[in-house]
């Protein structure tokens, strides 16, 4: 059952979606578009500031992290995110410490642009490697060479970003367990601040679904997860998420909001959005990109939702953080007893999946290994 809920004490986010790629590829089932022609950039901008005064006149609070994502947001110009930057600024939403984040591919960037998303106000850079084998980069369909990828963070840090996370994939068609252990030797060499390493898995809706590609054996995924953990752990990078590794102080916060159930506002084509009203709503925007800026010319807004899943949803971003959270989240931001969290955690606390104590609800090492079928339990 859902309590009454305000939003009081629940942290705040931004996500802005970017829906243009130069090329989609073959494993991405998000909203992403392959550009053709000139890529309609004035009047999505014209779109999303109109969206994002909708937004802002919805709630009160400040926006603690920002995360532009995509597509491809590299693709824009430094112009057009500096305006959004500035709206916002303006706005005076913003918190102090705001940490905003854009997600990059090294084939859309050079080094005029990284200076300038860097005044703009980005404090946070996600560059979307995957691989630095030439041949699993054809195979997964991307634009960019090995070269261009380690010449992207190398520029990242000249121009001072302090914060920079590079994404990994393993599990790739071919690939071996000394292959992906080269692919994060090579990372490590870069010295980003956070490392994303996460598998390669096959979606519906996209090209690899209709023609799939020949994986490696479950056993050996296991091993490149357990020997890049062991790489990345002992170079100081502690694992915080299933897929998440950062240094000291690198934790994501904006993705950390997600999985412990902050709010988070939504704009840009496709967005989703979480908002506490008396109750989980969410909501989203239209996903085309032609679409989606009718839509809002039209002034058109969003349909709130309630969520009428509450606990399973909860649980299902929650137990991704290897350190678990606190049982009080679970009536302040899910409006959920504990007496109804318990009948469904007897299961996995049997099955030796889950630890709980009034301090902490978190994984067991054997709940963190198995950590689907530990979900599983939170779907009644």
């Amino acid at each position: 059952m859902i309590k009454a809920l305000d939003d009081s004490g629940i942290p705040l986010s931004l996500y802005i979606h970017v829906p243009w790629c130069v090329k989609k590829c073959p494993y991405c089932d998000f909203n992403s578009h392959a550009v053709k022609g000139e890529l309609p950039e004035k009047a999505y901008l014209a779109a999303l500031l109109i969206d994002l005064e909708y937004e802002l006149s919805q709630d009160s609070r400040l926006i603690h992290t920002i995360f532009w994502g995509g597509g491809t947001p590299s693709l824009l110009s430094p112009e057009t995110v500096n305006e959004v930057m500035a709206y916002l600024h303006q706005s005076k939403r913003l918190a102090a410490d705001c940490e905003v984040t854009l997600e990059a591919n090294p084939a859309t960037l050079e080094s005029q642009k990284w200076h300038g998303f860097f005044q703009a106000g980005i404090n946070r850079l996600s560059v979307g490697v995957q691989t630095f084998e030439p041949e699993r980069l054809k195979q997964i369909g991307r634009v960019h060479s090995s070269e261009q990828a380690i010449a992207t963070i190398e520029m990242a840090h000249k121009v001072g970003f302090q914060r920079i996370n590079l994404d990994l994939m393993f599990g790739l068609p071919g690939q071996t367990v000394a292959q992906a252990s080269a692919d994060i030797q090579q990372a490590l060499s870069l010295q980003p601040h956070h490392i994303s390493y996460y598998q390669l898995t096959i979606e519906p809706n996209t090209l690899f679904y209709q023609q799939r590609p020949t994986l490696p054996e479950d056993e050996l995924i296991w091993d490149m997860y357990e020997s890049g953990q062991a790489q990345l752990e002992k170079q100081g990078y502690q694992q915080y998420e299933v897929s998440a590794y950062a240094q000291k102080g690198q934790a994501c916060r904006h993705n950390l909001n997600y999985w412990l159930f902050g709010d988070y506002m939504a704009v840009g084509p496709g967005a989703h959005g979480k908002r506490t009203e008396q109750g989980i709503c969410r909501y989203s925007k239209p996903r085309h990109p032609q679409a989606y800026i009718d839509a809002m010319t039209a002034g058109e807004v969003p349909a709130l939702q309630a969520s009428d899943a509450v606990l399973s949803e909860f649980m299902m971003n929650a137990l991704r953080v290897k350190a678990g959270f606190d049982p009080h989240l679970l009536f302040s931001r899910a409006g959920v007893s504990f007496a109804e969290f318990e009948k469904l955690a007897e299961e996995a606390c049997k099955k030796s999946l889950l630890q709980v104590s009034p301090q902490r609800i978190k994984p067991t090492p054997q709940g963190w290994r198995h950590l689907n079928e530990l979900m599983l339990c939170f779907f009644a």
